[in-house]
């Protein structure tokens, strides 16, 4: 049996898991789908000041595993990101790692470089998205806020966090760079496009790449079963 932790992309949440999760159970595996911090549904992105404010779920969920269990995360676009960030706090509790069409960091940039790349062209299709700068009265750092509008998804608000993630040293090879990381390339992404998800695996190799012809940016929706299988062959591998 293999503990899989699902994490979500910005503006999302558990919710976005209900075609993957019962599949993965039925194969007899123990699935963990958490809200990030402001995500789900209570997204108030104002109380939030750093990535690792809106990993915290996600970090305390590490903490509580006891010595010698470990998991599989599958972090999906800006999810990514908290995965990285619990690999490398937690290296040794993680069988493999999941980048499901995700932003994937490296150990020599700072955290922030893949979305800052990501972002120069833009990669991907951002539609009607809006990007705003907000500066609370004494906070150091000021927080770029993300608008979905209704184009995107529903006009929903998060937050890249790229201010405090170009402050962060880049992750440890020690850590981060610890264990297995797989990549799941999903071919019809119009949002982390598939010449940027092939740059991101070139700019940092990793264990397997798995593709998945038909899958958009929501993979876990559009091509389900797919990913399911590309999952359950993960867990299988690298157990």
């Amino acid at each position: 049996m293999v503990h899989f932790v699902l994490v979500h992309g910005l503006c999302h949440g558990t919710w976005c898991w209900y075609k993957v999760r019962p599949v993965l159970e039925s194969a007899g595996h123990r699935v963990t789908a958490l809200d990030l911090a402001a995500s789900g549904i209570n997204m108030n992105i104002h109380d939030l000041r750093s990535m690792s404010d809106y990993t915290r779920p996600l970090l305390e969920l590490m903490a509580s595993i006891p010595p010698g269990e470990k998991v599989t995360l599958v972090g999906h676009s800006l999810g990514g990101l908290n995965i990285a960030l619990a690999m490398d706090n937690f290296p040794r509790k993680i069988s493999a790692a999941v980048f499901l069409t995700a932003f994937m960091p490296d150990t020599t940039y700072s955290p922030s470089y893949v979305i800052d790349k990501s972002l120069e062209g833009t990669s991907g299709d951002m539609l009607d998205t809006q990007f705003s700068t907000h500066q609370d009265p004494g906070k150091s750092i000021p927080i770029t806020k993300t608008l979905f509008g209704p184009k995107k998804l529903a006009s929903k608000i998060g937050s890249l966090f790229q201010e405090d993630l170009s402050k962060r040293k880049a992750f440890s090879k020690e850590g981060y760079d610890y264990g297995n990381r797989i990549f799941i390339l999903c071919k019809k992404d119009l949002a982390i496009t598939e010449d940027f998800q092939h740059w991101m695996i070139e700019n940092n190799p990793v264990k397997e790449v798995m593709e998945i012809e038909d899958a958009d940016h929501m993979a876990m929706m559009s091509t389900p079963n797919q990913l399911c299988y590309c999952l359950l062959d993960i867990a299988n591998k690298y157990t």
